[in-house]
Formats: C-alpha cells, sequence, structure tokens
C-alpha cells in the first residue's frame, strides 16, 4: 500500500486517522492536542491543513487494516456522512423526497472500527439514534458562538462525561416568520437569518477555510481538542486501551 507523505512526523506525537475529514475542523483540534494526523475524504479537500488522502474513507481503512499498516496508527475519529438521519436535515430530506438517496454509513463504519483494533470515535449530530451517546459536547462548554450539540460514541476507551453548561440565550435567526436575537449563530443552511462566512468563521474557531458548506459540516476544533487531550491523559497513564 502506498502511505501519505506526512508533512511532520514527530516521535512523540501518535498518529491519528481521520475519516471523512472534511475541511479539518476535527484534524485541528487533535493536532492541538498534539496528535500528527492524517486526513481521508473522498471528496478532494484543498483547504484540509494536515496531510490528506483522497479517497473512499470505509477502503482506506479496510485496506490499512488487511496490511497490517493500521498498527502505524494510534487512534480513529469518524465523522460518516450523517443527512440520512440528522435532526436538521431529517425533514426537509423527507418532505423533498432526498431522504432515500443517502446511505446510513454508521454500521459500516463502526465495523471496520472495531476490527481496527484501535480507540475510536464515531462522531454525530444530534437525531441519530444509531450511535451511543457516550460523550456529548456543546459549543457553551468552550464559550464559543455556536451551540453545535454534538454526540460520540467511543470504542476500546471512555471518558466521564462533562456537565452540560446552560445556555445563555438563543440562536439568532428567523424562526417561523419571527426574527429572534441571541448569542449563538446557527452553523447549518443558508437563508433565513443565517451568519456570514467571517461570523461563521469566528463563532466555530475555524479561520482556514471560507466555504460555508465546510464550516456549516465541521465540528469546532475545540471539541476534538478536549477529546483527544481526554484520550492523551488516559493513554499516559496506561488506562486507555
Amino acid at each position: 500500500m502506498t502511505h501519505p507523505v506526512l508533512v511532520r512526523r514527530d516521535a512523540d506525537r501518535p498518529l491519528l486517522l481521520d475519516l471523512f475529514c472534511c475541511a479539518g475542523g476535527a484534524a485541528t483540534g487533535y493536532d492541538r492536542a498534539g496528535f500528527d494526523v492524517v486526513g481521508v475524504d473522498i471528496r478532494p479537500r484543498p483547504n484540509y491543513p494536515y496531510t490528506f488522502v483522497q479517497a473512499d474513507a470505509l477502503e482506506y481503512l479496510a485496506a490499512l487494516i488487511a496490511s497490517g499498516e493500521i498498527r502505524r496508527y494510534a487512534f480513529i475519529h469518524s465523522s460518516p456522512p450523517c443527512q440520512a438521519g440528522c435532526a436538521l436535515t431529517v425533514g426537509t430530506n423527507r418532505s423533498r423526497g432526498w431522504g432515500g438517496t443517502h446511505v446510513d454509513l454508521v454500521p459500516p463504519t463502526r465495523d471496520l472500527l472495531e476490527a481496527s483494533g484501535l480507540p475510536y470515535v464515531i462522531e454525530q449530530p444530534n437525531g441519530r439514534a444509531e450511535i451511543r451517546k457516550d460523550l456529548t459536547l456543546c459549543g457553551e462548554k468552550f464559550g464559543l458562538g455556536v451551540i453545535r450539540h454534538r454526540n460520540f460514541e467511543l470504542g476500546r476507551w471512555s471518558v466521564q462525561k462533562p456537565i452540560h453548561v446552560p445556555h445563555r440565550g438563543r440562536v439568532r435567526g428567523w424562526r417561523h416568520g419571527e426574527f429572534f436575537d441571541g448569542p449563538y449563530v446557527a452553523a447549518y443552511g443558508n437563508g433565513g437569518g443565517k451568519p456570514s462566512i467571517p461570523e461563521l468563521q469566528a463563532a466555530m474557531g475555524i479561520t482556514w477555510t471560507d466555504v460555508r458548506e465546510e464550516l456549516t459540516e465541521a465540528i469546532p476544533p475545540a471539541y476534538s481538542e478536549w477529546i483527544g487531550c481526554a484520550f492523551l491523559a488516559q493513554a499516559r497513564l496506561g488506562v486507555a486501551a
């Protein structure tokens, strides 16, 4: 198997595989936590700030497992496409006839992650019943300008759930013909009082892409930095698998 040429490889920094990586919101947090990162996505991602492989994520993972090269990695993050079950899109999908076009990639992703033998994370938004909500993070925990709840299923390791910090107000935007102000912007979709690109970048803590789709699909780096630090702290103590 041909390996990606790593932009940086430090013996003291474990290697992380970032599947369905999009523009690198998760990757940036893991980098800050202390990982070197290789991202895999089926689409070209010129804004991805780390080593990138354009490939089908599941096929790439299966090949790594078959060749034994998966042992180069210490941890796997995965964010399978969520349009089939995301609470923010499922109603629209049904009303416009889109629901049947999306394949649920969570089960095959989980099967391969288990086969890898490595500690892993599966990330999904609210509305995805197929993953365990071992961890839920919210932008308010990190003082961000988005709420953006995200759920994480943890495989081969665990961490205590943090206490959910109460929200300071509403998400700014139009709801059923009425405009509501609030301390958060809506990091999804377009129209309806949605934020500008600079507002999205500031709210999410993402500065390296100005593509709206990439911003609205990303998780804030603060989330994965918290996860990465928690995992590495356990690994140093010999707690994590």
